[in-house]
């Protein structure tokens, strides 16, 4: 594409109030989506309640991961719409899904009224508010760009990068707000569903403010001359040309980018609240109080950017993020909890087991039934609580034991009953029994300690929540200018949103699970880290050795 060397020039008043309500309607969007990543402890109470509770959360988390799932598909159709009839109707189409979607969660029985049909019906409903995303971004993100002056894309494109962090502090604030008036047990019983509701009234301010916007001066120019592609999706993925640079931005731009803003807020929340047993409600205070610091940086960054360059700063935030993050967590984990801290030294875990008995905890599809060896029972047991713990290999046909400072508890092998469908009465006690006996001496050991506002260090665990949403802003600030730079106006909607969501919606969305999977199957509370570090440092290295700075390519051109 060609570069240009127009100075930049002020932003006029219609060009401001565009980009302002473009901004505004996508933060309405995102907090409509992180609603259920905020209460998937609530919903997997309500929705999943025929399971034990690990594998509830992992499959709330899966339900949550399936909006992100099907990201890139809503790219490809509303991607290709947007290219084909305009950004600003197709952009509109989407937040109506997004918003009808969640207000029907609000209204959907649970699974103690209707049975397996409410966890389906809620994944149905996640899977249309992931559709409608993956149009949304793009839209949002090219609409923007396509206004901007040229040398001023990074600072403005920023908003739209603020409003993903904007919706989440809005959707804690709600959430804080329902809990603190209805109090914790009417809010667990039905005063979830009042945020889910309440997104009727941000869907009817955000359909009136897109409905007086204006089409994107590139886009309404390139159809006034007859150029729009015909076939926006074979150009972007079937022309090799196009297709490379697809390639490239996902796995040398937002696969990186997505771990890194993943790790730093959603993470970051599920850590404090089950890792260090931080109280749900100070764990959204911290988190919201580091999003108001932090979120200015979105600006900063991005403007940085049209003075030395996208890439430099999103591969920074990559490099960073991957050099510090097992060091940072355990300092977020002794900052928020250091009695737990103390306790984990001072009791250790092992479970000592035969291998060939020990299936992979973290199994998104397995059933309570299916953990019937010792070992299973023992290492189940040690999840839910989140005891973190090290395996011990013993001979073959050894009982699992799980020893707690000098305390040994025997396991059991688990027998199931005639129908094969519930442990046995016999192993169902003696699960049971089994069970109370852990949790009771990790209690007196300390290893269930929750989180004490006495002894909480507050001002570091912020500091500590300030830097990764400061790295966030590292590689998420400049990113939507650098995606819509990267491909020509004809085919860019379609191009830009495709590796953004698989990046984000893959690679970012699948990070909860994929973690929390990592952590239940090994007993290392901070083994869910190695994929975040894993893919933000390939990101690094292959942006390094084949992205191309952006910053002065002149985005009207459709070479």
């Amino acid at each position: 594409m060609a570069t240009s060397t127009i100075a930049p020039r002020p932003m006029t008043a219609e060009e401001k109030k565009v980009i302002f309500a473009s901004s505004l309607g996508t933060v309405f969007e995102w907090y409509d989506f992180y609603l259920y990543g905020s209460l998937a402890a609530v919903i997997a109470k309500q929705f999943f309640g025929g399971l034990d509770p690990t594998s509830a959360y992992i499959f709330a988390l899966l339900a949550f991961a399936a909006g992100f799932i099907v990201r890139p598909f809503g790219a490809l159709v509303f991607g290709r719409l947007g290219d084909m009839i305009g950004r600003k109707y197709t952009f509109l189409v989407t937040i109506v899904i997004m918003g009808s979607a969640t207000f029907i969660v609000g209204l959907l029985p649970s699974y103690a009224t209707i049975g397996i049909a409410a966890p389906i019906i809620l994944v149905a409903l996640r899977m249309l508010q992931g559709l409608a995303l993956g149009g949304e971004y793009g839209g949002a993100a090219t609409y923007v760009a396509e206004h901007a002056p040229q040398g001023k894309r990074g600072a403005y494109t920023a908003w739209i990068q603020t409003t993903a962090t904007l919706g989440l502090f809005l959707s804690l604030l709600v959430i804080l707000g329902v809990r603190l008036t209805l109090g914790d047990a009417a809010f667990a019983d039905w005063g979830w569903r009042v945020p889910f509701l309440l997104s009727i009234l941000l869907l009817g301010v955000s359909v009136y403010i897109r409905l007086s916007m204006n089409e994107s001066p590139a886009f309404a120019k390139m159809k006034a001359e007859g150029k729009t592609s015909k076939a926006p999706l074979s150009e972007s993925f079937g022309q090799w040309k196009n297709l490379k640079i697809v390639i490239l931005a996902l796995i040398g731009l937002t696969a990186g980018q997505a771990v890194v803003w993943y790790t730093g807020q959603f993470y970051a929340l599920f850590f404090m609240t089950s890792i260090a047993k931080v109280d749900v409600t100070t764990a959204n205070l911290m988190i919201a109080g580091s999003l108001i610091i932090g979120t200015p940086f979105f600006l900063f960054f991005g403007s940085l950017s049209d003075k030395i360059g996208r890439k430099p700063i999103i591969l920074g935030g990559c490099l960073i993020a991957a050099l510090t993050y097992f060091t940072v967590f355990p300092m977020l984990l002794n900052y928020a909890n250091p009695a737990l801290v103390a306790a984990q030294k001072a009791v250790p875990v092992t479970i000592t087991a035969d291998p060939a008995t020990c299936s992979f905890q973290g199994s998104p599809i397995a059933r309570p039934i299916d953990f019937t060896s010792s070992c299973d029972i023992a290492k189940r047991t040690a999840t839910e609580n989140y005891i973190p713990y090290k395996n011990v290999a013993a001979p073959a046909g050894t009982l699992a034991s799980i020893k707690l400072g000098d305390k040994e508890i025997s396991s059991l092998n688990a027998t199931l009953n005639d129908k094969r469908d519930a442990f046995s009465p016999e192993s169902a006690k003696a699960i049971a029994e089994f069970k109370k006996s852990v949790v009771e001496t990790a209690k007196a050991g300390g290893l269930t300690a929750k989180a004490d506002d006495k002894t909480m260090n507050k001002p570091m665990v912020l500091a500590v929540l300030v830097f990764l949403v400061i790295l966030v802003t590292m590689v998420y600030g400049p990113i939507a200018a650098m995606l819509v730079e990267m491909f020509p106006t004809r085919i860019r909607y379609t191009s830009m949103s495709l590796p953004y969501h698989i990046g984000n919606g893959w690679f970012g969305g699948l990070l909860p699970t994929t973690a929390f999977a990592m952590v239940a199957a090994t007993g290392d509370i901070f083994y869910g880290l190695w994929y975040p570090v894993i893919v933000a440092s390939a990101t690094f290295v292959i942006g390094m050795l084949f992205i191309k700075e952006t910053k002065d390519v002149d985005i009207f051109a459709n070479d």
